[in-house]
């Protein structure tokens, strides 16, 4: 039931990817109402995914690299939802839907299986700690797709091209007030991430920070975005130059999320815990 439903999800982000593309070459209101109904339809049965996960492994499906793509793939669903809904931004969910698809693509390429929890995952501060991370980060993926939208329209005014494209695109004016706002919420998110992190580690490992890996990376990570944050507060930073940090700060994610997990060894690559 758990791979079908899942499979299922992923088909049906796939059709609501369909419609968004489609709404790229012909901009009517009925692509979008049937982007967001599959894409909402998607995240119900993933949703549903998540419960089953919960019930048959007795905890929130987040220890191995299988449930936290999915788990990531479900966040940034759920925000692109939040924020169309907020703003009415249609052209988003054809920058953003492709990455919720990737990333459940990958996380069925991945063992599916359910294993024994280790020890060092019995505590209340895992789903705590990995849950904040991942909500952060699904915010900073949209603040990217934000961020190469930005790009792409100021593009368009600088070669003075009024194409579909530009038609199409919010004005720079909210996409740089959209990208601040998602900072202000993915930051303070990415920030209790790591501080639970922190003392899940002392729970764990008997030290709040070992440097391991992960925790470099993420501390990185954090301070690129913290470094954002405080030049748009302080200096003014907006528009172009924040969109290129922005876009910086997700790829560090994904470094940290995928690159640090599967290619250097540490406390928090996969293989340690199943």
């Amino acid at each position: 039931m758990y791979l079908y439903l899942t499979i299922l999800s992923i088909v049906l982000y796939v059709l609501s990817m369909f419609y968004a593309f489609v709404y790229l070459l012909s901009p009517k209101e009925f692509y979008i109402k049937w982007t967001t109904r599959l894409l909402s339809a998607g995240f119900l049965t993933h949703t549903l995914t998540l419960a089953i996960r919960s019930y048959q492994a007795g905890h929130f499906p987040i220890t191995n690299l299988h449930e936290s793509l999915s788990f990531f793939a479900w966040a940034l669903t759920l925000f692109i939802l939040i924020v169309h809904r907020r703003y009415g931004i249609s052209v988003l969910f054809s920058f953003a839907t492709p990455i919720v698809v990737v990333f459940l693509a990958l996380s069925l390429s991945t063992p599916t299986g359910l294993v024994p929890l280790a020890p060092v995952l019995k505590s209340i501060w895992l789903p705590v700690h990995v849950i904040l991370a991942f909500l952060g980060d699904a915010i900073f993926a949209l603040t990217f797709c934000v961020s190469i939208m930005y790009l792409i329209q100021e593009h368009h005014i600088k070669e003075k091209k009024m194409g579909k494209m530009m038609k199409l695109l919010p004005s720079l004016a909210l996409l740089d007030q959209l990208n601040y706002r998602l900072l202000t919420i993915g930051f303070p998110l990415l920030t209790l991430g790591i501080i639970t992190g922190s003392i899940w580690a002392e729970y764990a490992w008997g030290s709040y920070w070992s440097w391991d890996p992960k925790e470099t990376w993420s501390l990185i990570t954090w301070l690129v975005y913290a470094a954002l944050l405080h030049q748009r507060l302080t200096v003014g930073w907006r528009g172009r130059k924040a969109a290129w940090v922005a876009i910086i700060g997700f790829g560090l994610i994904l470094f940290t999320f995928l690159g640090v997990n599967l290619l250097l060894s540490g406390l928090h690559s996969y293989g340690r815990w199943s």
